[in-house]
């Protein structure tokens, strides 16, 4: 078992609040947040925006070892996500998160490309920790 940690402090309460985020690795450290850069356009990170990254990155990485797994040696894959936070009653809910890829991976076709690519959505562990709906596009060059 791997188990990854990230810290979050809020001094304040509300929208006169301050947070800041941390991560294990130290990517993120102390890091601000807060609902300047939650609902408008502050400076500073959001959760909606860091788990739009852990998707992305976890997508992405799944399908390159799933085109590996393929026998495929190269190319390149860039991935977009992008998570909606909708209003809930009161509150807020991350509505769904759609990936965008670019790729270029030369030796495969649409068909099969499109069938891996699949998988590797559902079977990237980011996507089966979120439960909004998880949408989908791509481009294949090469």
């Amino acid at each position: 078992m791997i188990t990854r940690t990230a810290s979050a402090r809020y001094e304040g309460l509300g929208k006169d609040g301050k947070g800041h985020v941390s991560t294990q690795s130290g990517t993120l450290s102390e890091t601000p947040y807060g609902f300047g850069s939650r609902f408008e356009d502050g400076a500073g990170t959001n959760p909606e925006e860091l788990i739009a990254a852990a998707h992305a990155a976890c997508f992405t990485m799944a399908l390159s070892f799933a085109l590996a797994k393929e026998g495929l040696t190269g190319g390149s894959l860039e991935t977009t996500a992008r998570v909606k936070l909708d209003r809930d009653g009161d509150g807020f809910k991350v509505s769904r998160s759609d990936l965008s890829l670019d790729a270029n991976v030369p030796g495969i076709d649409q068909d099969r490309f499109r069938e891996i690519a699949e998988g590797a959505k559902a079977g990237c562990p980011i996507s089966k920790l979120l439960s909004a709906e998880i949408g989908f596009e791509f481009r294949l060059n090469g």
